[in-house]
């Protein structure tokens, strides 16, 4: 892909999206040597206006974002990087450096991705990476507990156990589909496929 860094003096603008929540992330500047790195490595790298030097987002905090698709503009002088956040992506602890939007689709993928960095972080007293450390028996094993506790809420429990029950039901689902390296956003194209079908 041919970019044009003439403009603002060898820089080109890139705004990152997430790439199962099309949630922009943030926006950082590259040099041709950042795009380079960025497109040989996988890990998304800047030039930092600053410090004058090529920055990896992640170096220190090991929160960095993984390069899924490139995309440049009708005038080929700014990116748009769609990424797999590995963490956080704001220096603030935040998901992103413009804020969350509040919204239930949102969470479950913030939920997914947590999940994700917790298989490959391992941190200890998690009961997540327990999960994963006991392996695949054990998580289906959660799954069809789960199952049962659902359904024997809906047959005799309140609304709340329901509720209380689908929660665990559902984290549980997301475990196993993180330990099947199945994403989330492709169970939901399964779902819009069917819905168009009907």
């Amino acid at each position: 892909m041919k970019l044009n860094f003439e403009k603002l003096d060898g820089l080109i603008p890139a705004i990152v999206q997430d790439s199962s929540t099309m949630q922009v992330l943030m926006l950082g500047f590259m040099n041709e040597e950042a795009y380079q790195k960025t497109i040989k490595s996988r890990k998304v790298t800047f030039y930092s206006r600053t410090k004058k030097r090529l920055w990896q987002k992640g170096e220190t905090s090991g929160n960095y974002l993984k390069a899924i698709e490139l995309k440049k503009d009708c005038d080929s002088d700014s990116l748009l990087i769609l990424a797999e956040p590995k963490g956080p992506t704001c220096h603030t602890g935040s998901y992103s450096c413009f804020g969350k939007k509040e919204d239930n689709m949102t969470f479950l993928n913030e939920l997914f991705a947590l999940i994700k960095d917790r298989k490959e972080k391992r941190p200890k007293r998690s009961y997540t990476t327990s999960l994963f450390e006991k392996g695949l028996d054990e998580i289906v094993k959660k799954v069809a507990e789960e199952s049962v506790e659902v359904i024997v809420a809906a047959k005799s429990e309140t609304k709340i156990r329901l509720i209380e029950e689908s929660g665990d039901l559902l984290y549980h689902l997301l475990v196993l589909l993180v330990e099947k390296e199945v994403n989330l956003d492709k169970v939901i194209a399964e779902l819009i496929q069917r819905h168009k079908k009907s």
